[in-house]
């Protein structure tokens, strides 16, 4: 049943009308309009994510497959992207790319942040020592920068995709406890938490159902951030020898092969791998800009 309300012009308005549509296609809709740049951050990262998940499918040539005969050839209908040093179709070793960038990105900031997640509520949670013993091991491991702290492991445990998903993981995992560890120290203090342990709920209870639903916003807008952190520093480690070796397509290897030797006579073999990166990581940029704005109570529009 609609109910009529008057305004001040006189005109009757269905309180139906004032409620905005509602469910999965009508949401989406809805976040479009309020974030265009948001939405192009999602298709950038959306069609990498696809390419790299169907590049079997996708890929016209075998990335591991050399053709001496056609060595550094430049975009062409045979090779849509040119070819490599040893004859390899560029575009294929892209797509097979990909997979690695979103296999390392996503393990790495899900590892990781939810890691963070666990060692920042129950810090904050517990308090005392637990938490001063926590934040300065926490501090320890945020003195050193992602990158070298990346270096620091993948030197003592080897190269390879699972050592360097370990590499990136573990510098994520402070960064992630500190912001968290604020959020949750607000939420400790509120009385709605002193009323669950007044009542005798278990610490488990209390965690899961009133501090972790209250720092989900923060984390979420966090983890995508770590997303792109991750995947531009696989592609470093890759670049300098440390990360994914061959035979494995990735992007970092193929700049480590034509970013300085052939600069000038095969710039494709670069650029196009210096694009895809670029491109994913700004579009990961994006969406985490739009999904901050959508949650923040702050910036949201209201």
């Amino acid at each position: 049943m609609t109910i009529a309300a008057p305004t001040p012009t006189g005109t009757a308005v269905f309180a139906d009308d004032r409620i905005p549509p509602r469910g999965v296609v009508a949401s989406t809709i809805r976040f479009v309009r309020r974030q265009p740049v948001g939405s192009i951050g999602i298709v950038l990262v959306a069609l990498f994510g696809f390419a790299g998940l169907f590049a079997d499918f996708l890929a016209p040539y075998n990335p591991t497959a050399n053709d001496f005969t056609a060595m550094t050839e430049a975009p062409s209908w045979a090779h849509w992207l040119g070819t490599d040093q040893l004859g390899r179709d560029i575009l294929s070793r892209i797509l097979f790319g990909a997979r690695t960038a979103f296999v390392v990105g996503l393990t790495s900031a899900l590892v990781g942040g939810f890691s963070g997640l666990v060692l920042g509520v129950g810090s904050a949670y517990f308090g005392g020592r637990i938490d001063l013993v926590l934040q300065r091991l926490l501090d320890i491991l945020m003195s050193f920068p992602l990158i070298i702290m990346a270096l620091a492991v993948v030197s003592i445990f080897g190269t390879g995709v699972h050592n360097v998903i370990a590499a990136i993981t573990i510098p994520l995992i402070p960064r992630c406890a500190r912001v968290v560890r604020s959020s949750a120290l607000a939420i400790r203090e509120v009385p709605y938490v002193d009323a669950a342990r007044a009542l005798g709920f278990s610490h488990s209870r209390i965690i899961l159902a009133h501090m972790v639903p209250n720092v989900v916003a923060p984390f979420l807008i966090m983890l995508t951030s770590f997303v792109g952190q991750a995947i531009l520093a696989e592609a470093s480690l890759s670049y300098l020898g440390l990360g994914v070796q061959e035979p494995v397509a990735a992007w970092g290897l193929m700049l480590q092969g034509g970013a300085e030797e052939y600069a000038s006579t095969a710039p494709w073999i670069a650029v196009f791998p210096g694009l895809a990166i670029m491109l994913t990581v700004f579009g990961i940029n994006l969406f985490g800009d739009a999904l901050r704005d959508v949650l923040d109570p702050k910036l949201r529009e209201r």
